[in-house]
C-alpha cells in the first residue's frame, strides 16, 4: 500500500470513528487543480440505516452479492437480514469492523486483488464506489469477471449533467489533506458510452430520492 493510500485510509478511519459515535466530522474529496468543487462524504448516512433509494437497489439483489467498498456495511447488513448470500469488502480495516459489528459478512480486501473467479450473481458499486481506482471502465471489467453467467453489476452514479471525470484527488479531514490518489465520477448520461468501453450492456437505469442507478451485464447488445 502506498503512502498516499495509508494517509487517506487513516483520515477515513478517523472520520468513520467520529460518525459512528454520532459526532459531526467533515471529510471531503478535493480536486488538487481546483477545477471541481470539494465533494463531502456523507459518513453519518453511511453509518446509519437504509436510506431512500437503497431498497430498490437491494431488491434487485436476488442472489449472491459482492458489495465492493462496503464501508460500515449498511447495504451488506441489510442483504444479510433478507437472507441473501453477501460479502462486503473494503480496504479500511475499521470500516470492515463496523460492518461486522452490524451483522454484515465482511473482510478487508481490494477488489483488484481478490481471486479472479466468477462467484457472484451481483456486484454492488454504490455510494460513489464507481470511482475506485480512477478508471471506471477498468473497474467494471474487473467486476464483470467476478460474475456468474447472467450476473450483473449494480452501480450508483451522479445525476445527468453532472459531468464525468477522473484524476487525482486528495482526502481532506478538516484542513488536513492526504496525498493525491486516483478517483473518478460517472454521470448517468455517460453510462452508455462507459458500458460500451467496458464491453458491457446497459440493461436499465432508474432514479429515486435524487439518486441515480444502473444495471449492467457482460457482453455487448445484439445487433
Amino acid at each position: 500500500m502506498s503512502p498516499a493510500d495509508r494517509l487517506a485510509l487513516a483520515h477515513y478511519g478517523t472520520a468513520l470513528r467520529a460518525a459512528a459515535a454520532g459526532r459531526s466530522t467533515a471529510l471531503h474529496l478535493h480536486d488538487p487543480t481546483g477545477t471541481r468543487p470539494p465533494r463531502r462524504l456523507p459518513l453519518a448516512r453511511w453509518c446509519g440505516g437504509l436510506q431512500p433509494g437503497d431498497d430498490a437497489l437491494l431488491t434487485r439483489c436476488t442472489g449472491a452479492t459482492l458489495d465492493v467498498g462496503c464501508g460500515p456495511g449498511r447495504l451488506a447488513a441489510a442483504l444479510a437480514v433478507r437472507g441473501r448470500a453477501v460479502l462486503g469488502i473494503d480496504i479500511s480495516a475499521y470500516a470492515v469492523a463496523l460492518a461486522r459489528g452490524r451483522g454484515a459478512p465482511a473482510r478487508r480486501a481490494d477488489v483488484f486483488a481478490i481471486p479472479d473467479r466468477p462467484d457472484w450473481r451481483h456486484v454492488l458499486l454504490a455510494d460513489g464506489n464507481i470511482g475506485i481506482g480512477g478508471d471506471p471502465a477498468n473497474l467494471l471489467r474487473r467486476c464483470a469477471r467476478l460474475l456468474v453467467p447472467g450476473g450483473d453489476v449494480l452501480v450508483e452514479v451522479d445525476p445527468p449533467g453532472a459531468g464525468s471525470w477522473h484524476g487525482p484527488v486528495t482526502l481532506h479531514l478538516g484542513d488536513r489533506p492526504s496525498r493525491p490518489f486516483p478517483w473518478a465520477a460517472v454521470a448517468a448520461d455517460d453510462l452508455a458510452a462507459l458500458a460500451d468501453r467496458a464491453a458491457l450492456t446497459l440493461l436499465e437505469t432508474w432514479t429515486e430520492a435524487h439518486r441515480w442507478f444502473a444495471r449492467l451485464t457482460p457482453g455487448q447488445p445484439a445487433g
